[in-house]
């Protein structure tokens, strides 16, 4: 019988060529209850990617352009004055960014409004034009639970896209494959993947080693460190095991501390990338066997 989470994967395979490696870290943040980051120049797939995973699944979807006119109010949504029934009432109720990734609640003229889980923000970004925008700082960018990018197709792959997009749009065709239902117990069981306490400690390693890296200003906090922890448990579950290896931790550990370190002299993700490559090259890798309970 297919899973909900092979089901998704298979649905966005008929949309996106070669970006198996990008939709294991989509779901990952999915399952963990976080929030990603894509990050990309345009014609990367980015939106087509967040659209075709929630095309997979039954529930609503919403999208915000983030242009640089963008009024407060258009997020956040604004009351008026409803004279049949003498109250208020809100016309829409997009959420307050960083409010709803945070507390899961929407807040318009002072009432609170909690949002029904789950609750999943994939923002995308383009790092080459940046008139009219505002880099986010390292407290918004700490929301996320992963920063990452699209894998570029090889000559063979393109042709595929080519081939695939030539007379169809197979995102209109996608259907839903699972329901919310589903989403929900697979954040459940990811919280029950075992962790071994030696995969406690090179988890807890890496975060101290980043904050006494040479170059690094900022370091990982508790936070990156317990999110680091949920993506390597939401990974392993996505690759059909009952507990963390280090091959988990490290295939999440790039997107999801990358972004939060802080590099001196250093503008841009690619001083942070490395950082972070070199962050887990300097770290020894556990060898017992941390699947023994």
């Amino acid at each position: 019988m297919q899973t909900p989470i092979s089901a998704i994967k298979q649905n966005i395979a008929k949309v996106l060529v070669g970006q198996e490696e990008v939709t294991d870290l989509l779901l990952t943040a999915l399952i963990s209850g976080g929030h990603v980051l894509v990050e990309d120049v345009p014609g990367m797939g980015k939106t087509v990617m967040a659209r075709a995973l929630s095309r997979s699944i039954s529930a609503k979807f919403g999208r915000v352009q983030f242009t640089p006119d963008l009024l407060p109010s258009d997020v956040t949504g604004l009351n008026f004055f409803d004279q049949q029934q003498s109250e208020f009432a809100t016309p829409r109720t997009q959420s307050s960014l960083l409010e709803c990734m945070a507390e899961g609640t929407v807040t318009v003229d002072g009432v609170t409004r909690e949002l029904p889980p789950p609750f999943f923000v994939i923002a995308t970004q383009n790092p080459v034009e940046t008139l009219g925008t505002y880099p986010l700082p390292e407290a918004q960018l700490d929301r996320f639970l992963m920063r990452i990018s699209m894998a570029p197709p090889t000559p063979e792959q393109e042709v595929a896209i080519l081939e695939r997009f030539r007379s169809a749009e197979p995102l209109t065709e996608l259907e839903p494959v699972c329901t919310q239902e589903d989403i929900l117990s697979l954040q459940k069981q990811s919280r029950e993947i075992y962790v071994h306490k030696v995969m406690m400690g090179y988890i807890a390693s890496l975060s101290q080693a980043s904050r006494s890296m040479k170059g690094v200003e900022l370091g990982i906090s508790p936070r990156g460190t317990l999110a680091l922890l949920r993506a390597s448990q939401s990974y392993a579950l996505i690759q059909g095991r009952d507990f963390v290896a280090p091959e988990d931790v490290k295939a999440v550990a790039g997107p999801v501390i990358a972004h939060r370190l802080s590099v001196s002299g250093v503008t841009g993700t690619a001083g942070q990338k490395k950082a972070a490559e070199d962050l887990l090259s300097s770290v020894t890798v556990p060898t017992e066997d941390w699947g023994q309970r």
